[in-house]
């Protein structure tokens, strides 16, 4: 697979010390170079030698497999299979911290990578998740929750776990939202698992700072990375391979 990478040359200003300089931008340049097969062709000996002992050592934590996807996962708006596995993810999870979710929510923008079919690695994981970002837990009342919903509608979608139904117009606003089959009841207290990230309403989701309840796991093992890795793994030791569909939790009328 052919991969672009973009450079973008920047001369910056250089403060030769506290008082003003007489350097100044003199311009901007941008280059794309095309980065394949080619590159690997005539390889630099000084610099392979250089890298091979950090290689060895990056190499055996991002290297082992962890499991297996059963096809091509990306993230995309309004769903998409990557972006419907990992709220599946938090709300299978929940169980090792006592927690039984009503639903769970993923940022598209904590999604940055997608996974391909075959063998996942650590590496895999931890593109897709490079965040210090960890699983937590929060209430929301009914009103509050159909508030989150009209704000991931406005937003043309976001990752919502399995049993969440939205209808969004093309210009995103909310027609209708049902959860398990179920109108939202605007009196009642719904659970969602969801990243610590969220639950200060960034990504334009303000509803879930309105959350009580909280269950914010702090160890570094709550990690959402570590957390998607262990689901992985689980799976992976019952002999399953991991799988994710576009299945209508948004549609677009």
């Amino acid at each position: 697979m052919r991969k672009f990478l973009f450079f973008s040359v920047i001369v910056v200003t250089i403060l030769l010390s506290a008082c003003t300089s007489h350097y100044h931008v003199a311009g901007v340049s941008l280059t794309r170079i095309l980065v394949d097969s080619i590159y690997d062709a005539h390889p630099d000996e000084t610099a392979v030698a250089f890298l091979a002992p950090y290689k060895q050592q990056v190499d055996s934590v991002m290297g082992p497999v962890v499991g297996m996807a059963a096809c091509d996962m990306v993230a995309s708006r309004p769903e998409d299979k990557l972006s419907n596995l990992l709220p599946d993810i938090l709300v299978y999870m929940s169980k090792y911290y006592q927690e039984s979710p009503d639903f769970a929510v993923y940022n598209m923008g904590g999604i940055r990578a997608g996974l391909t079919k075959g063998e996942i690695t650590y590496g895999d994981v931890l593109s897709v998740a490079p965040f210090e970002n960890k699983i937590c837990f929060l209430t929301l009342s009914g009103d509050k929750v159909l508030e989150l919903f009209s704000q991931i509608a406005k937003r043309g979608g976001e990752g919502l776990s399995r049993g969440v139904q939205l209808v969004i117009t093309r210009d995103c606003k909310l027609v209708s939202a049902r959860l398990h089959g179920k109108e939202i009841n605007p009196q009642a207290d719904y659970r969602i698992a969801t990243i610590d990230y969220l639950i200060q309403g960034n990504d334009g989701m303000p509803a879930l700072a309105c959350g009580y309840n909280l269950n914010m796991p702090k160890d570094q093992k709550n990690n959402v990375r570590f957390v998607i890795r262990d689901y992985f793994h689980e799976m992976l030791m019952k002999g399953e391979v991991v799988d994710a569909k576009v299945e209508g939790r948004i549609v677009v009328m």
